[in-house]
């Protein structure tokens, strides 16, 4: 993809020219630029709703067991076998919904191998992921738990690659059921009450391991399979479809057109991958044009939403179906040394700044964006949390992620914004990204990131329909572009106080670092 991307919310002033080659990880600082930003707080949008948030925990790699699952372990602190420095800190996120069993692992799970005494549950082989074996010691009920555990919501992906429509009805009864041989069966195993059950995804990637159907059969397949995932009395459960692959907009087409009434939410996904597939890159030993060509192709999100959102617009104006952008974030070449297919990658700056650019993105998109899932929640791909053994180290990406907090169901605040352009070789970008929204106790919360890893950007906001009288933020920075926290160095990339915003009068003028993460709270 050669990028030249623009602005999100009005429109850009070319303020850069090319920049001189960078070494490999220095970027200081050299000039200034400026941009500018309107918040209009007279003109409130869409809520930001708080499952934007959402997690996703597979069983891929060491993302359930050895990141959240430990068992017996005694050397490490538990609660019924899930690791609570993981919990605790997942927790502290405030994560609202968490994504299981899988993306593809989804496709082949048989509910049933998961559930009664562990020591009589089947072991597998995980086809999808390093062929190694999958002792279904974390079934429906372990899964469950760790979700109390968080205090957070669960969102079922079902089972349509191999599965059967009863298969997948029973599950679902297993769980809610507040009576009958299913709820008998459940008390047996240990839990006489149902479980609240929010959202149920009707399959995974059915254009891919999830099937390789063509979309007209996966939309028969849909309708059949939504329609015996079925509510007890008085409850209600959100059926969201497999939706499309990146730029697979005659998926979306059909799947609007032939099943949008059946469905509460339609998924989208879409990663961020410098290089190709064959060859990403690495997830830290990367130069500027490495940096520039993965925030280049992370803003190729802003045209996915954008695109696929006017065709549901088309069969949904009422936007009654959500999308659910439910896999995003960066995939790199996993890290050397670890075992094949376990996707395990380093976390660094870059993700932050990609972490933060999505998150302002899906700002944008809020009446349509309801939910969301970065892949995923410890030790595979673009984590929140990285484990080995007794250890456990919070990534960039959960620092932004605990910046955005407040973001959680406040009011999004339209805005304007013309900014510098950041450009390396054939990529070019904003250099600034911006959103902004209202809490329920009223303080507006600006969130910029500076993808020039090179220039301060000076940005005067004017705030119309915003009553302030101090300002006051928070950081997210480091020295290098592929500064990162490490079991031995946790703190290295770390939220910091910022005090380089000043607010006079309705006007508000915030001086930027390179490479960073920024949010203000205006109170």
């Amino acid at each position: 993809m050669k990028a030249r991307l623009f602005a999100y919310a009005g429109a850009l002033a070319i303020g850069c020219a090319a920049l001189a080659p960078a070494t490999a990880q220095d970027a200081p600082a050299v000039t200034a630029e400026s941009a500018t930003l309107a918040v209009r707080g007279d003109t409130p949008g869409p809520v930001y709703d708080k499952r934007i948030f959402t997690q996703f925990a597979e069983h891929l790699g060491n993302g359930i067991y050895g990141g959240l699952w430990v068992g017996n372990d005694r050397k490490i602190p538990n609660t019924r076998g899930f690791r609570n420095d993981v919990v605790d800190a997942l927790r502290d996120l405030g994560t609202p919904v968490i994504r299981w069993p899988g993306g593809c692992f989804a496709d082949e799970y048989h509910w049933r191998e998961g559930i009664g005494p562990k020591n009589k549950r089947p072991v597998k082989i995980n086809t999808h992921w390093g062929g190694v074996t999958e002792p279904n010691t974390v079934g429906t009920h372990e899964f469950m738990d760790v979700t109390e555990q968080i205090g957070a919501d669960v969102y079922i992906s079902g089972n349509v690659g191999n599965g059967t429509p009863q298969e997948m009805a029973e599950w679902v009864e297993y769980m809610t059921s507040p009576a009958g041989s299913l709820a008998d069966e459940r008390a047996k195993n240990g839990r006489k009450q149902p479980w609240k059950l929010p959202y149920f995804g009707i399959g995974n990637e059915l254009w891919g391991c999830g099937g390789n159907m063509k979309p007209e059969y996966a939309a028969d397949v849909t309708r059949r399979y939504a329609t015996f995932v079925k509510a007890p009395a008085n409850t209600r459960i959100e059926k969201i479809a497999s939706g499309a692959n990146g730029d697979d907009y005659n998926w979306t087409e059909v799947m609007m057109r032939e099943t949008g009434g059946m469905l509460d939410g339609l998924s989208l996904h879409y990663y961020t991958v410098p290089g190709v597939w064959e060859k990403k890159g690495s997830a830290i030993d990367f130069d500027e044009r490495g940096w520039a060509e993965t925030l280049a192709k992370t803003w190729k999100m802003e045209e996915l939403v954008t695109k696929h959102s006017a065709i549901m617009d088309k069969y949904d104006p009422q936007k009654k179906v959500y999308l659910a952008v439910d896999e995003w974030g960066t995939w790199y070449d996993q890290d050397p040394g670890t075992h094949p297919g376990f996707l395990r990658q380093q976390n660094s700056l870059r993700d932050a700044l990609v972490a933060a650019i999505n998150l302002n993105i899906f700002a944008k998109h809020a009446d349509r964006v309801k939910m969301t899932a970065i892949a995923q929640m410890v030790n595979v791909l673009q984590a929140m949390i990285l484990t080995d053994g007794s250890k456990m180290v919070l990534t960039p990406t959960y620092h932004v992620f605990k910046m955005y907090k407040p973001f959680m169901d406040g009011t999004v605040l339209p805005i304007d914004i013309k900014s510098p352009w950041y450009n390396k070789d054939q990529w070019t970008i904003p250099a600034v990204s911006a959103s902004a929204v209202r809490d329920k106790a009223g303080v507006t919360h600006v969130a910029l990131a500076n993808a020039d890893p090179n220039r301060t950007i000076t940005v005067t906001t004017t705030l119309t329909g915003v009553t302030a009288s101090r300002v006051g933020g928070t950081i997210l920075t480091g020295p290098k572009v592929n500064s990162l926290n490490t079991f031995d160095q946790p703190n290295a990339v770390a939220p910091a106080a910022f005090n380089g915003a000043q607010l006079n009068g309705g006007q508000l003028t915030v001086t930027l670092p390179a490479k960073s993460v920024v949010m203000l709270d205006l109170n």
